[in-house]
């Protein structure tokens, strides 16, 4: 794997990425809004060796749910990350290279790492549990809870 600068064609193809449900719910629904941030926040493209787009990851504010600010949940030096796969990638044993990749991507950036995850996503809660993360807190949005889970690196 390696990193890459986010470039607005990588933006667009992420923009176009669908989940099926229950992931769906993290189909992009704003998309111009969500192409300024891909471009103009600190967010990366994650390619395979042949250069093809996997996923992506993104750093600091960006990786926040903005309502856990509410709770004071990110109150605690880390950094905050956020991740996803390309949906045709997901559920077939890759994730946790992915994440690897992404920490180790992170090592010289900070000796902690937070991230915040829909509780309903049992899939990546496992996986990020498998990689060393504990859960820290817990808060509910809009019909959705969302945990915040913490790593040291």
């Amino acid at each position: 794997m390696q990193t890459a600068i986010m470039t607005k064609s990588w933006a667009e193809e992420i923009l176009s990425w669908k989940y099926e449900p229950p992931y769906d719910f993290y189909n992009d629904h704003n998309k111009e809004e969500s192409m300024q941030e891909l471009l103009e926040e600190p967010y990366f493209a994650v390619l395979d060796d042949g250069g093809a787009l996997i996923g992506f990851y993104c750093t600091g504010t960006s990786a926040q749910v903005p309502l856990g600010l509410f709770y004071g949940v990110y109150l605690e030096d880390s950094l905050d990350i956020g991740l996803g796969m390309k949906p045709e990638l997901t559920g077939k044993g890759m994730g946790a290279s992915f994440i690897r990749y992404i920490l180790n991507q992170l090592k010289t950036t900070s000796s902690s790492v937070r991230l915040t995850v829909a509780a309903f996503n049992e899939r990546a809660i496992t996986l990020y549990e498998r990689a060393g993360f504990r859960k820290t807190y817990m808060f509910t949005g809009e019909d959705m809870i969302f945990y915040v889970m913490a790593k040291t690196i």
